[in-house]
């Protein structure tokens, strides 16, 4: 079976319809490029790439794949979400790192950033660890919908404040497996 396999146009997903929006080729495409962009600056460096669970996994799996420098991984989870479509405006922490930061070169790595919050209190929570760096790097960033000032070291699309799904983005944790990204047909 190949990795790269033509998505379907149009699916459901609890009883939502959802079309097409960026497909599985020109999403490892840019990941890839992400991923050389990240060797070029960390080189010889031996980050640590937080991965923020559960949504970041696919993204993060494809990015180590494609990244040739020694590096490292460890995840935290947290929710704001829920089961809804909307942010809920209250980060929970389920799972912090298990690595200690202090003087490491940390790439924090997320699906997607919309209002701000949970990238907001991670920066926050991981600069009291005194990390020799500490940056960003996000699949997808609405714009139109943060509400915190951040800076986004390496964002793969910008993208309109519209719900989507799959690439390890859910709806009430279904869709995650899709190989490509879509969004919700209204």
């Amino acid at each position: 079976m190949p990795f790269l396999k033509t998505p379907e146009e149009q699916i459901t997903c609890r009883g939502e319809s959802f079309k097409l929006f960026i497909d599985q080729e020109t999403l490892q495409n840019r990941v890839y490029e992400i991923a050389k962009q990240i060797d070029a600056e960390y080189a010889d460096k031996n980050p640590i790439l937080i991965g923020v669970l559960n949504g970041s996994f696919m993204f993060l799996a494809d990015l180590m794949r494609y990244i040739s420098i020694d590096c490292e991984v460890d995840f935290m989870k947290l929710s704001s979400y829920g089961e809804a479509k909307i942010s809920s405006g209250n980060v929970k922490e389920l799972k912090q790192t298990d690595a200690k930061l202090v003087g490491r070169h940390v790439l924090v790595i997320e699906d997607i950033v919309d209002t701000g919050l949970t990238v907001k209190y991670i920066l926050d929570k991981m600069e009291t660890e005194n990390p020799a760096s500490l940056k960003m790097v996000t699949l997808l960033h609405k714009p139109e919908a943060t509400q915190h000032e951040l800076k986004l070291d390496y964002v793969g699309f910008e993208i309109e404040n519209k719900f989507v799904l799959g690439y390890g983005l859910d709806y009430g944790q279904l869709g995650r497996n899709l190989p490509a990204i879509y969004v919700l047909d209204k």
